[in-house]
């Protein structure tokens, strides 16, 4: 069984995305756990000019679930800032939609690495991502 957060849903990360860049790209998560997270993407509206999705919309889904997966690996009142991704394309994708699992690869009390997957809706890699985040006490609420 997933060891879901209970403070931190995919539904409570579709409602923090709206009016965002996530939601303009129609990014909508599906699972988020301490174990992985989990968004998919369309590829329409998401491509460059030949009609491929184009890599930098992958590397926005990545990061988005990269993110989100380190905001629950850091914990309840604490934050995640990214402060690295990069990302290697194998494949084009033209259709359909994209899906992103995120993974932790290293997980310290400061930093955490994680892998992202973007496969296709044949299950194909089409890219992968290593995003690293810092972990820290998140910043007070203003009154």
């Amino acid at each position: 069984m997933t060891d879901r957060s209970p403070w931190l849903t995919a539904d409570d990360v579709n409602e923090i995305a709206k009016g965002t860049l996530h939601e303009r790209m129609g990014i909508v998560f599906t699972e988020i756990s301490r174990e992985h997270a989990v968004a998919r993407m369309p590829v329409a509206g998401n491509t460059q000019p030949y009609g491929l999705l184009h890599g930098g919309a992958s590397v926005v889904l990545a990061e988005g679930v990269g993110s989100f997966l380190a905001v629950v690996l850091a914990g309840e009142g604490r934050a995640a800032v990214g402060v690295d991704i990069n990302a290697t394309h194998h494949r084009p994708a033209t259709s359909g939609w994209v899906t992103a699992v995120a993974r932790p690869l290293s997980v310290g009390r400061t930093t955490a690495s994680i892998e992202i997957v973007i496969t296709d809706e044949q299950d194909r890699r089409t890219c992968t991502c290593r995003f690293t985040a810092q972990l820290r006490d998140a910043p007070p609420t203003e009154r």
